[in-house]
């Protein structure tokens, strides 16, 4: 067994023993779990507006799961994701409402808005940690915080006191009438190919530029990537701006696609926070972010349907995603015991 199978083993088993022990827990709860893991699979497959919803859900988390992903792999922890996508997300509703332009000027110029206040965003904290070696993570933590009054102050002046930004304008909406038409009318959106086409993105700039190689290597070893000639806080800020820019793309996604406008929000999304698991169960790798952001988005959203057809409160599909991300955390366990029946096995 190769040590790329077992890589690919470790999540999937993660998966498989978190559904199981989910089942264990809707048992002592006394709900039937084959009930509920099947309104589960109905919320995400039922029909095509489930199907059209749940792509549209997993949209956002491959951007939030890329912009963690991409910070791991060149050694930051960036928790400041949510931070990031409120910006961008209301970047992305004041460029899409402020202005009035040609859809092939307007929708890219919203987008770009969007990414670039993400990247603004993870700019002062990739600032701090290269100047003054301020760890990231306080920074983004409390740069979540920020972001969330600050944004929703903002809303309150942009719509003179009122709880949202207005509609976006047709010519910077991601919405698609194709898509409507072949999901009976449910919210997926153009933004699932921005998404993909990022996926592609960070696969490249990671592993076929020069500058993604001296970011994982200062990521990897940064005094002895200094002593090899490169920039080591050039390189911290760019890790933190890229990460920033794919968090912002993540909030333009919702401004425009499903929601069309900001809104104040008295809490966080989420997303975010979740992106921090999305990269974790991908191990950090942008293929694996798309199988961690499926499942998140399929989870999250199959859940809804869960009431409503088995019964079962959604707070149970949030114990299974916790239970999923323990395992995977105790990963090297899995591993451990994957490459022990790998030795047994070679030596018969």
């Amino acid at each position: 067994m190769s040590n790329r199978l077992i890589n690919i083993l470790v999540p999937v088993i993660s998966v498989i023993l978190g559904l199981l022990v989910g089942a264990v827990v809707m048992l002592v709860s006394d709900y039937d779990p084959i009930a509920g893991y099947a309104a589960l699979w109905n919320g995400i497959f039922g029909d095509a507006y489930a199907i059209g919803e749940t792509i549209r859900q997993i949209t956002p988390y491959l951007l939030a799961g890329l912009s963690v992903a991409f910070a791991f792999r060149t050694g930051l922890f960036n928790i400041g994701v949510e931070g990031q996508l409120l910006v961008g997300w209301f970047a992305a509703s004041y460029v899409g409402i402020a202005f009035d332009l040609p859809m092939y000027i307007h929708l890219p110029f919203a987008i770009i808005a969007a990414a670039l206040a993400g990247a603004a965003w993870a700019f002062i904290p990739g600032l701090l940690k290269a100047k003054l070696q301020v760890h990231e993570v306080i920074v983004t933590i409390m740069m979540n915080y920020i972001a969330l009054h600050t944004t929703n102050a903002l809303i309150k002046v942009v719509s003179d006191g009122g709880d949202n930004t207005g509609t976006i304008h047709a010519t910077a909406s991601l919405k698609s009438a194709f898509f409507e038409s072949i999901t009976d009318y449910s919210r997926l959106h153009y933004g699932i190919f921005i998404a993909l086409a990022m996926v592609l993105l960070m696969w490249f700039i990671l592993e076929k530029t020069t500058t993604g190689y001296e970011l994982k290597a200062v990521g990897f070893n940064k005094h002895a990537s200094e002593y090899a000639g490169m920039n080591v806080n050039k390189s911290i800020i760019l890790s933190m701006v890229i990460s920033g820019a794919f968090a912002g793309l993540a909030g333009a996604m919702e401004a425009l696609g499903t929601f069309q406008y900001a809104n104040v929000k008295g809490g966080f999304t989420g997303i975010g926070f979740d992106g921090i698991a999305v990269a974790l169960l991908g191990a950090n790798t942008p293929l694996g972010v798309i199988f961690g952001a499926v499942l998140f988005g399929s989870l999250k959203y199959g859940a809804l349907n869960m009431p409503n057809e088995a019964g079962i409160p959604v707070e149970i599909v949030s114990i299974v995603i916790a239970i999923i991300i323990f395992f995977v955390a105790c990963g090297y366990v899995i591993r451990y015991f994957l490459e022990k029946a790998n030795k047994k096995k070679e030596a018969k």
